[in-house]
């Protein structure tokens, strides 16, 4: 259970909302889509709580470290796509990581625009003690779940995430009727002028 109302009753509440709106509503993918989203924050939480704490990980800087140790030395701009995350949020983690000597950072070869990272010794030591109690929470995470159900789950997610991969960017402009999404704000309202 997440919050102070259980999955099942949330999706009650909702039904009883909108029901009487009008619009149809497709209640089977909004469980789906929820479900997904309330999945990965009671994980990402368990894990930021438990096995990542004792790392003085975040869930972010785990899996930046993740990324680089299972491909070894890489570019930013593919460390952040791997990763899920911004650029400028991976300038931060990776600054972060930095100061404790867990990655460093070089100019490309070939190209001086580009930056790579790559896992210090220390970096390499620290996945290798923190992945195997990762790897268990994982199992304890889907206990519930028979092996097969596992797969059938990675298999039903890896679909979503390759429909929204290849199929997002048009459906986004077909939505905004060609024009590109307009910038994200941080949620504060700009100063005003003196």
């Amino acid at each position: 259970m997440t919050g102070h109302r259980t999955i099942r009753e949330t999706e009650k509440a909702v039904r009883a909302k909108l029901g009487g709106t009008g619009t149809p509503v497709q209640y089977a993918q909004m469980a789906a889509v929820s479900n997904i989203y309330r999945a990965a924050a009671a994980v990402r939480q368990h894990f930021e709580n438990s096995v990542l704490r004792g790392a003085e990980l975040t869930w972010t800087s785990f899996v930046v470290l993740y990324v680089v140790w299972i491909w070894g030395e890489t570019e930013t701009r593919h460390v952040a796509e791997e990763a899920g995350i911004s650029k400028g949020t991976l300038t931060g983690v990776a600054r972060t990581l930095m100061g404790r000597g867990l990655v460093e950072r070089r100019g490309h070869p070939d190209d001086g625009r580009l930056v790579l990272l790559r896992l210090t010794d220390e970096g390499e030591r620290l996945m290798g003690e923190v992945f195997p109690a990762f790897n268990a929470e994982e199992a304890f995470v889907t206990e519930g779940l028979s092996d097969e159900e596992c797969e059938t789950l990675a298999d039903l997610l890896r679909r979503i995430v390759v429909r929204t991969e290849e199929e997002g960017d048009g459906r986004r402009r077909r939505l905004l009727g060609g024009a590109p999404p307009v910038p994200r704000r941080s949620g504060r309202r700009p100063k005003r002028s003196a």
